[in-house]
């Protein structure tokens, strides 16, 4: 008996489907889709979560100054003649970041490997990139999601049964975290 269910697919786009999948499931919480897939998807996703709740506190807070632009009210850059040249003004700010320890930081890297780039689009149409950002999976994983199952040893989904699909008749469940 095989480790694993081949869904239909070759191996590059099972594992495309399934790094998709994984992907919506921890950005938007649940997903829709059939029952193989859905056991599949929550053998990844679980790895991901227990990786995340083992490390979620294992960093350090450091002090560091950096150099940055100051803008006025518009939000642009305050610029001022020197030597004849428009040159920026920076201001040194003190800030706080956190430091990854290096099991966090491998733990962050094997997240990165199964997780796919979100991009954030806003609703109303202000432009092509206006608004767009990035959101960062395994930060949101660190932050949000570990802390929910810290008591919790394990079975960080469930999957709830919806009915027969129309067109093949196939079982679609809803697959969502606990």
């Amino acid at each position: 008996m095989a480790g694993y269910r081949k869904l239909g697919r070759t191996s590059d786009q099972r594992k495309a489907l399934l790094r998709n999948q994984v992907t919506n499931l921890l950005y938007h919480g649940k997903i829709v889709t059939t029952e193989a897939r859905a056991k599949e998807v929550r053998k990844i996703a679980e790895k991901m979560i227990a990786l995340a709740v083992k490390e979620k506190d294992n960093y350090e807070t450091v002090k560091v100054t950096a150099k940055v632009a100051r803008k006025d009210k518009d939000g642009k850059r305050v610029k001022e003649v020197v030597n004849g040249k428009k040159v920026t003004v920076y201001d040194e700010v003190e800030k706080e970041i956190r430091k990854d320890l290096p099991s966090r930081l491998h733990a962050r890297r094997q997240m990165l490997k199964v997780f796919y780039d979100i991009t954030e689009v806003p609703s109303a149409p202000a432009g092509k990139k206006k608004g767009t950002k990035k959101v960062d999976l395994a930060a949101k994983m660190f932050d949000e999601i570990a802390p929910k199952y810290v008591g919790r040893s394990g079975g960080y989904t469930r999957i709830v049964k919806i009915g027969m699909r129309k067109g093949d008749g196939a079982m679609e469940v809803l697959l969502e975290l606990v």
